[in-house]
């Protein structure tokens, strides 16, 4: 536009900024800055009701809006899921599309179009005027669902194992928590129950799909094998070689008990992608089986130290082994790609 088809308005704001001082100028577009704000901020919908919703030991912030979205903060999607908090990377076009816990190569495949439509951040006001941002509350078990299918299809990475638990638990619990809301909304029971009973009841499941994932093999059974072949161990959240599900099936569960192999590979058949969909220990009793495999590790960790205190490699150690937990049965072939035994 030239300057002979400029408004007057524009002319004399011009005329106006010429006279002014830099100062003056900083606090005129201050000043404009912050009535775009203001007209953005009375925009957003504000918390009507907020509350905190307790899954096992993980605290989650969550509000209804007074446009009656359900919202959970979101810090609290990654602690739900037990993935580190960090800014916001995959994008399209200038415009975000995808939060870090979900932005990982191998999990785009599994973002659907449900996914997406909960996937935007939203910008709200808590009761103090401040801007704070979560999303849609029915994400977690969207971005859940994507986790499992993933695992089911052997596409995760070892550091993403533990989200995938997370997310089993979570998803197993909230659609027992659902289903016992609907009864009790369905029957009016909802306008006499307890405040909090329908948290007691989701702590009772968590409690329960916990103890299914319980920890089985400490960490140092695995460090000491890498010990004792002489190789640099990284820690438990980088992949182990594959051999090692050998090594654990022939300590372990080759000498654990006569045909208990045998019944849990029936009970854990591989699937199409060579993986088996559940851990094999996850099928022993907890009155006989899990106690059988407790203390037949910690017989192994105590012979696995003894032969690293006195400087012995592995061969030794397996003959010490061999000694005082001798194989159950025959021998068994393994493919040594099959990292789903421990």
């Amino acid at each position: 536009m030239s300057i002979e088809d400029e408004s007057p308005q524009a002319k004399g704001g011009k005329a106006r900024a010429e006279k002014m001082t830099a100062d003056e100028r900083k606090e005129v577009a201050q000043f404009a800055a912050n009535k775009r704000w203001q007209r953005i901020k009375t925009n957003l919908p504000s918390t009507q009701l907020e509350g905190v919703l307790k899954i096992n030991d993980t605290e989650l912030e969550v509000a209804v809006l007074s446009n009656g979205k359900r919202i959970i903060s979101q810090s609290s999607v990654f602690k739900a899921l037990g993935r580190p908090s960090r800014g916001v990377r995959a994008t399209l076009d200038g415009e975000i599309i995808l939060p870090a816990f979900m932005d990982a190569a191998n999990l785009i495949p599994y973002i659907n179009q449900e996914v997406m439509g909960v996937i935007k951040r939203e910008r709200y006001l808590d009761n103090s005027g401040s801007e704070l941002e979560g999303y849609d509350a029915s994400i977690l078990p969207l971005v859940c669902d994507a986790y499992l299918k993933a695992r089911q299809d052997g596409a995760l990475k070892a550091n993403q194992m533990d989200t995938a638990q997370k997310a089993e638990i979570l998803v197993r619990s909230l659609a027992k928590v659902g289903i016992i809301a609907l009864v009790d909304e369905a029957t009016g029971y909802q306008e006499i129950r307890p405040k909090d009973a329908l948290q007691a009841y989701l702590d009772k499941i968590i409690s329960k799909e916990l103890s299914a994932w319980a920890k089985k093999f400490p960490d140092e059974f695995y460090e000491n094998i890498y010990k004792l072949k002489n190789w640099p161990w990284a820690g438990m959240s980088k992949n182990r070689f594959s051999v090692v599900a050998h090594y654990t099936r022939d300590l372990v569960y080759e000498r654990l008990g006569d045909a208990i192999l045998q019944e849990l590979e029936k009970k854990t058949p591989k699937q199409m992608n060579g993986q088996r969909k559940n851990k094999m220990h996850q099928w022993l009793t907890d009155d006989v089986g899990n106690p059988m495999l407790s203390q037949h590790l910690h017989s192994l960790i105590m012979v696995q130290r003894l032969a690293i205190a006195n400087g012995y490699g592995w061969n030794r150690f397996i003959k010490m082994v061999d000694q005082v937990m001798p194989r159950k049965g025959g021998t068994f072939e393994l493919e040594l790609n099959d990292t789903s035994l421990d």
